[in-house]
């Protein structure tokens, strides 16, 4: 049997002992396991370190080396996620919906586990630590398969994590790791029916589509991230300055990160200068439509393909536009449905924008870094779902959950 066979068999068995537990044995595993992220961060930082240096060897971008890097701060971070969940309702058994039908028949609603949940990502160890936690608050095992450039990681965390439910009531075998770094691995997941009951995706657009397009296991789509900011006329202008300069810079390796700013040509006239410069200061790379670069001729030229590019790196594309609807009509055709801003004054815009711009999570006057599960006080996230069908935007404990109806009946007949 195969590694990836072997683990999701034993997961699916782990998964089962999960489903009497109470919301107190839970919680409890998800404390111990924080507590020993913390007293356990040395062998961590000490296997994060092989990645590091491996991927400097093999030319890692600095972006991807900062999505990959663990220290203390991030892992208390990591362990003050798991205390999040821990803080937050357990779904699990949760009535949605009561009917009282005439022939007596009682039918209630209730949320339970999805069961066994495969996770299919790459550079970011924390995503192990944050699957981990919000599956298990949700009764579900998990099949974890990270990137290879953070192997070591990952290997030392989940070590931890399982060494850490040694004293608990929640089995070990419900956190796998699958340690074989190779595509196939990854292929040999998507056709796990009958042992994996979803398949989620995080990372590049080429690692999730290949999951969306192979996949026979359900899969929970989650997206690139070519989010805009569309800085409007009537916009506030240091308002707007931070709120697009905070959008790029302050984490540009991330999802949520803004990938292209556009302009009202209004706003452009009187600022965009002081705007660009600042990003320059900053070694942002600057790319541009010929209105922008008219105004800054040192910036690039940005082509099409540059607008249909998540780059995740200080590189911003800019386009200047003479009204609202250019703003949305390019959001439509390069977006990816993650996150849109619009900065300004004018309600009656925002309200347009808000309305109009087809995304997981729409902002007026406040920057796209906010889309993130502990943002929205969902505590951890286990992706940030682009698609419309069972989960869309961060996914917190309810999305972690299927339903099921019971029906209470006093010896019914169907006549």
């Amino acid at each position: 049997m195969s590694e990836v066979k072997l683990k999701a068999t034993l997961a699916k068995e782990a998964s089962k002992s999960l489903i009497p537990l109470t919301t107190t044995q839970k919680n409890n595993a998800i404390n111990v396991m924080a507590d020993a992220l913390v007293n356990q961060q040395n062998r961590i930082i000490s296997a994060n370190e092989e990645d590091l240096e491996r991927g400097k060897e093999n030319g890692l971008s600095k972006s991807l080396q900062d999505r990959l890097a663990i220290n203390s701060e991030r892992i208390e971070s990591m362990s003050e996620g798991l205390r999040q969940i821990v803080n937050l309702n357990d779904p699990i058994g949760e009535q949605l919906e009561e009917i009282k039908r005439p022939n007596g028949l009682l039918i209630r609603k209730i949320r339970v586990p999805i069961g066994v949940i495969g996770m299919i990502y790459e550079a970011r160890p924390n995503v192990t630590v944050d699957a981990a936690g919000l599956s298990l608050k949700t009764g579900n095992a998990i099949v974890l398969r990270g990137g290879s450039a953070a192997l070591k990681s990952n290997q030392m965390i989940v070590e931890v994590l399982r060494e850490a439910l040694n004293s608990t009531d929640v089995p070990v075998e419900a956190i796998q790791l699958i340690n074989n770094p190779n595509r196939s691995s990854v292929n040999e997941m998507l056709k796990l029916n009958g042992l994996l009951d979803v398949v989620i995706p995080r990372g590049g657009a080429s690692l999730i589509q290949n999951v969306v397009q192979n996949a026979t296991v359900p899969v929970i789509e989650t997206g690139a991230g070519i989010c805009h900011t569309y800085i409007d006329e009537y916009a506030n202008p240091e308002m707007a300055k931070s709120i697009a300069f905070n959008a790029k810079v302050q984490r540009p390796s991330v999802c949520n990160a803004m990938e292209t700013l556009i302009v009202h040509e209004n706003f452009a006239k009187e600022h965009f200068l002081s705007l660009v410069e600042k990003y320059r200061e900053a070694d942002v790379q600057i790319k541009g439509n010929d209105i922008a670069r008219n105004i800054v001729p040192w910036i690039e030229n940005a082509s099409n393909e540059d607008y249909a590019t998540e780059y995740n790196d200080y590189i911003l594309n800019v386009k200047i536009v003479s009204n609202i609807n250019e703003a949305i009509n390019h959001i439509d055709t390069y977006g990816t449905k993650h996150s849109e801003c619009i900065v300004t004054e004018n309600q009656e815009y925002a309200n347009q924008f808000l309305l109009e711009v087809d995304a997981t999570s729409v902002y007026h006057n406040a920057s796209t870094r906010f889309t993130d599960g502990f943002e929205f006080g969902f505590g951890a996230e286990i992706g940030i779902s682009t698609q419309k069908l069972h989960a869309r935007g961060p996914m917190g404990l309810p999305a972690l959950t299927s339903t099921k109806y019971n029906i209470y009946g006093t010896g019914q007949i169907k006549e």
